[in-house]
């Protein structure tokens, strides 16, 4: 990940806190901020399928955020100090969780659409929609992925021997 040309051109970066079920972050995380970057991360609306990417200002920042229902650290939803990448300089890149991918670059999220939804707001940006790359187990690869037309494919999909 850390070689990749898109992370090393990519200034202003969103990235999940993973799950104990998902590739591992944390050092993708520390990585960001060695290097400069502008690092974000989701915080998911309850009974929604809305999502903002809100800025981090170190990896030692993820330690003070709040654990959701859902085992997931976010910021608080009272967390009005952060700037969401949106209302300012928009995405470079998105790194994004899944339950499964296809080599066609469809993704199974968990099924609420955060993603999708986060990323049609995305194309209205000046900046337009980020390059998206998936991070994932090759488990996870699959012939094929159910999808919907508010689906939005992904860039590249990384895992292991890929």
């Amino acid at each position: 990940v850390i070689d990749h040309p898109k992370y090393q051109e990519s200034k202003r970066i969103a990235i999940f806190l993973s799950m104990p079920d998902e590739v591992q972050t944390e050092e993708i995380i520390k990585d960001i901020f060695k290097q400069g970057k502008e690092c974000f991360i989701p915080r998911y609306k309850p009974q929604s399928n809305h999502m903002d990417m809100l800025k981090l200002s170190s990896a030692e920042d993820i330690s003070s955020l709040a654990l959701t229902s859902w085992n997931i650290l976010q910021p608080s939803d009272d967390d009005s100090a952060r700037e969401e990448a949106l209302a300012g300089g928009g995405l470079d890149l998105i790194f994004m969780p899944g339950l499964g991918f296809d080599k066609k670059g469809n993704r199974l999220g968990r099924g609420k659409g955060y993603y999708d939804t986060y990323l049609e707001r995305c194309m209205k940006h000046p900046r337009g929609k980020p390059y998206t790359i998936a991070l994932a187990f090759k488990e996870q690869i699959c012939e094929s992925v159910p999808v919907t037309e508010n689906d939005v494919p992904i860039d590249e999909i990384l895992y292991e021997d890929c």
